[in-house]
């Protein structure tokens, strides 16, 4: 009898035990990672959606791309996060091989302050381009009102507003014009950081949104997102097919599928100014970034990504305004997360708890 108090006992005690190191496993199977703040949006919803569903913590620090890409090459995170890769030199910095893993597509709005002008502005790359280079330098200029018959435009002074800080959205903004105009590709170039001709100065997409805001005449290039949250009119841009497009989740899904192709062979490759009837111009990819020989959390790390593949996480991105993956390119992304090492990958899109180990 004794025996059998003292197992029951015992088993009492196993049970207390494990209840209390329940949390601290938990927690060790926490996920850390930081950089761009454009995905930041749907990353919260995604990660608060794979805690209930498995357990697993993820504490992102939205800090900017910069900000990410050192913490990865510092290994004090495990994964990074960035609106533009790496660049030649970047990546021979690593102290291993990294893997870009694109998350969701974004499109970049053209943005301004018009009182009186309404949404919809009609934007070319010739415009575009024009303003930022400074040979565009009032409102009803005769190439603005070319384009918007019937739009009342005032000949207020345009104000051109940029990117101080190393940005992935300045990144997109400058391929598209280095590739859509030839003066700008000979001058400015592309970069996330470049040295701007003319304009305004905000840091981050807040101070830039701020400042066009506050500023009459003011015109900008942010976030879609951005845009929309702050109130601003958002406008539609010519494409490389010659049809005006505004920039909603489908164009710039449409847009990115283009370069399926092209991002089998490198998935670096820019999406801008993609051909298309419907394919918004301005668009990109953001990406995470993982190394190929994995590490202590590289299980539950590419478990993580693997999830936020399958079609019901890519299908949130809509309400939150960014573009899901075709489903092309979702293929090219799990192929590449199994080839990490140590990697797991989410079986059933209807319970990421379930996993299928490499």
């Amino acid at each position: 009898m004794k025996s059998i108090k003292y197992a029951v006992r015992l088993g009492a005690a196993a049970a207390l035990l494990g209840a209390i190191m329940a949390p601290q496993a938990a927690s060790a199977q926490a996920i850390e990672g930081a950089g761009a703040t454009f995905p930041a949006p749907i990353y919260k919803e995604w990660f608060a959606k794979f805690q209930g569903a498995t357990g697993i913590s993820v504490n992102y620090q939205a800090v900017g791309s910069g900000a990410g890409i050192a913490a990865i090459k510092n290994r004090t995170v495990d994964f990074g996060a960035s609106d533009a890769p790496l660049s030649s030199a970047e990546e021979a910095a690593m102290p291993g091989p990294v893997v870009h893993i694109p998350t969701v597509g974004g499109a970049v709005a053209m943005t301004y302050n018009l009182p009186g002008v309404p949404n919809g502005l009609k934007f070319t790359p010739e415009i575009i381009s024009g303003i930022f280079l400074g040979h565009i330098k009032e409102w009803n200029d005769l190439h603005i009102r070319a384009v918007n018959p019937g739009v009342n435009l005032p000949a207020d002074a345009i104000q051109p507003v940029h990117r101080t800080d190393g940005s992935g959205t300045t990144y997109i903004f400058t391929n598209y014009l280095r590739k859509a105009n030839g003066e700008w590709a000979a001058g400015p170039g592309a970069g996330k950081s470049i040295s701007w001709p003319v304009g305004l100065g905000g840091k981050g997409s807040a101070g830039v949104s701020a400042l066009v805001r506050r500023t009459v005449g003011a015109v900008a290039y942010v976030e879609l997102a951005y845009a929309v949250e702050n109130k601003l009119p958002v406008g539609v841009v010519r494409n490389h097919d010659g049809k005006f497009v505004a920039p909603p989740s489908e164009s710039t899904t449409e847009a990115i599928g283009h370069y399926v192709a092209q991002l089998s062979r490198d998935i670096k490759t820019p999406t801008v100014d993609a051909p298309g009837a419907g394919s918004y111009p301005i668009c990109s990819l953001t990406y995470i970034l993982l190394y190929r020989n994995g590490g202590p959390k590289a299980g539950p790390t590419t478990r993580l990504w693997s999830w936020a593949m399958q079609p019901a996480q890519q299908q949130a991105t809509r309400g939150l305004l960014y573009a899901a993956l075709p489903e092309a390119l979702v293929k090219i992304n799990l192929a590449n997360l199994r080839s990490i090492h140590g990697a797991q990958m989410a079986s059933n899109p209807g319970s990421p708890a379930q996993v299928a180990r490499k």
